[in-house]
């Protein structure tokens, strides 16, 4: 069921000359709303076409110049984000948007839109936040078991009339960026004649997404010879790539906390390949093209898998998966553990990571 304004669904009769996108808040969730992102573009290629997302974000729209603008935003906790949330609603009143497609599903990203007097506003009824949109549709439940990359299009269908695809996942680079990461690597790799493969070995989600250290470690050995790994990551997840270094005897370089997500996305466009836990960094990878080998343990590969055109996914369906629980309720992580390293490489090399 869906609603536009005016009680009926479909695109505003009048073309926006400016549309504004609130976008995710979570890396992996930015990439996997990218066909939508896509779709918005090409249905209206005269406007201008806005992005509202998180500060710590913003850079993985270095590259898409068919974005013309990025609102950056920060909110702080306690009074400092009252102030915070204050100058979003002044940002978007301040564009003069006549157009907002809302990708979250919060309460909080749906008023901000209303505040900012943006006259048409799309997203799902969801939260309590019907009477906030103009254009609005619940949730298809025939999606619950299709990749999460559908219920954006989805609703961008049923709202706004606009029809997209899941595999229009081209995520470009900024070439400033390229240039710089590839000053980094120069500066820090030990055998700059093989290909460099990027090792995602974290995930902020916790312990139930992530393949064990020693099997990263064992993987860097096993893949000496033919490559030189990298293992990337946020600040916090550097001391677990370090140990994982540590433990490897042909060692690797840890980009883990030195890149902010437009850096990751360039380093990430300068390797020939790419393993790693369900994550972020995963998204970014499939999406640029890379090979990309998924490593997925309580989640469902099914509903987040990497998008992109060289892709596999490494899952083990045990009796209790998918839990998604962030620890193994039983203790065991068997989901994870059943996965080998000998898969994960051959998995490398089946998409090509090698060459020949």
């Amino acid at each position: 069921m869906s609603a536009g304004a005016g009680g009926a669904a479909g695109r505003p009769v009048v073309p926006p000359r400016r549309v504004l996108v609130k976008e995710p808040n979570w890396l992996g969730d930015l990439v996997i709303s990218l066909p939508a992102l896509h779709a918005v573009r090409r249905a209206y290629p005269a406007a201008e076409l806005a992005v509202l997302v998180r500060q710590e974000l913003a850079g993985f729209f270095d590259g898409l110049r068919w974005v013309d603008r990025v609102i950056a935003y920060r909110v702080r906790r306690g009074l400092a984000g009252i102030a915070d949330r204050r100058r979003v609603v002044s940002a978007i009143r301040a564009g003069g948007f006549d157009l907002a497609v809302v990708f979250p599903k919060s309460f909080e990203a749906a008023l901000w839109v209303k505040l900012g007097g943006v006259p048409r506003r799309a997203g799902l009824a969801v939260q309590a936040r019907g009477a906030l949109l103009t254009h609005r549709t619940a949730p298809a439940r025939a999606l619950e078991n299709a990749h999460q990359a559908n219920d954006y299009l989805q609703m961008l269908r049923d709202t706004l009339a606009i029809e997209g695809s899941a595999a229009d996942v081209l995520l470009e680079v900024g070439a400033q960026r390229q240039a710089m990461m590839r000053e980094w690597l120069t500066a820090r790799r030990r055998r700059p004649r093989l290909p460099l493969v990027a090792l995602a070995a974290a995930a902020a989600y916790g312990p139930a997404k992530e393949w064990p250290a020693e099997r990263y470690a064992a993987l860097v050995d096993r893949l000496a010879g033919r490559c030189e790994c990298v293992l990337v990551g946020a600040p916090g997840e550097r001391g677990r790539c370090e140990r994982i270094v540590t433990a490897s005897r042909a060692g690797a370089l840890v980009a883990a906390g030195a890149t902010d997500v437009g850096d990751l996305v360039a380093l990430l466009s300068l390797c020939a390949g790419f393993a790693g836990n369900d994550s972020g960094a995963m998204h970014v990878a499939g999406a640029l093209g890379i090979p990309t080998v998924g490593i997925f343990g309580s989640t469902w590969p099914e509903r987040t898998g990497p998008l992109g055109p060289r892709t596999r996914v490494l899952y083990r369906k045990v009796p209790c998966s998918p839990c998604f629980d962030r620890a193994c309720r039983f203790g065991h992580y068997e989901c994870l553990k059943a996965i080998s390293v000998a898969e994960v490489g051959d998995a490398l090399a089946g998409l090509g990571t090698f060459g020949g």
